[in-house]
């Protein structure tokens, strides 16, 4: 089994609405929905083909108060996560929610760094709990981006806190982004975000088997495609959307449909625009 510390084993939706969550992701994505609810906790699980690739939950009550916004969250998986969790105040991040135990499947605790860009952590209770995620397969997460405050910065916390490490980056006039890898495999981006963008934030790219289709099911499905679809190096291509809920998150496939879907969706307010950033996926 490969090693799991630092490399992300998990995704979660946390969104407002999940009956309504549940049919969007099924039909842009190709996703199953599975009941995995636990007493006192409704929890649904999303599948490709047999295997289980994220989850879905209501936003907490007590979150909708504090005027939370439903988001993907991601979970990276550490060798203790009450040290992780210790580890992540001494660099200067928040523990938002303390370690805690899922009986028979996890240990976890959900932080901010300190920038304030959120992510769990994660331990198994059981070695098939921990793998990390596959990348580039359809229907998973197939690359990481941060949007932070300062890229520098937030690079030296996680490489801290998980042993990330520089991977090349790709510099161009709007600026630096970052590549890092785990374990050897390059799984993501960090780059300083534009002024427009009001919050750090963790955005997780969907891998699909067509991205025109897959944009033209977002807004069928009620939500947004803020971004693209845009080719990046590779011949791959990207679009950045939001759920109907709000929930934002990006797509990356090959063009198989050329149905004339490539540039920003009319309706889009102007004062979106470069809402995650003109910089951005460069490449895997």
């Amino acid at each position: 089994m490969a090693a799991s510390h630092g490399r992300f084993v998990w995704y979660e939706l946390v969104t407002t609405d999940v009956v309504a969550a549940k049919t969007f992701y099924a039909k842009v994505m190709g996703w199953g929905v599975r009941d995995a609810s636990m007493p006192g906790m409704a929890y649904a699980l999303f599948t490709a083909g047999k295997a289980s690739v994220s989850g879905v939950i209501g936003l907490p009550p007590g979150a909708k108060q504090m005027s939370a916004k439903p988001r993907w969250l991601g979970y990276v998986g550490v060798d203790d996560v009450d040290a992780a969790a210790l580890r992540t105040k001494e660099l200067g991040g928040h523990v938002q929610v303390p370690p805690s135990t899922i009986p028979n499947i996890s240990r976890f605790s959900v932080i901010a760094d300190p920038q304030m860009a959120m992510l769990a952590l994660y331990k198994g209770l059981q070695p098939i709990q921990q793998q990390p995620a596959e990348q580039d397969r359809t229907g998973r997460v197939s690359w990481h981006e941060l949007l932070a405050a300062e890229r520098e910065t937030a690079f030296v916390f996680y490489s801290e806190l998980f042993g990330w490490q520089k991977a090349g980056a790709e510099i161009d006039p709007t600026g630096t982004y970052q590549l890092f890898s785990a374990g050897g495999q390059t799984i993501g981006g960090i780059l300083t975000k534009p002024a427009v963008v009001q919050v750090p934030f963790w955005l997780y790219y969907f891998s699909v088997a067509d991205i025109n289709t897959a944009a033209e099911r977002v807004r069928v499905g009620g939500g947004q495609v803020l971004e693209g679809p845009v080719e990046v190096p590779g011949g791959g291509w990207i679009a950045r959307c939001t759920d109907p809920q709000g929930a934002m998150f990006a797509l990356e496939g090959k063009r198989k449909n050329p149905i004339g879907y490539f540039k920003r969706v009319a309706s889009r307010d102007p004062s979106e625009a470069g809402t995650v950033g003109e910089a951005g996926r460069s490449g895997s």
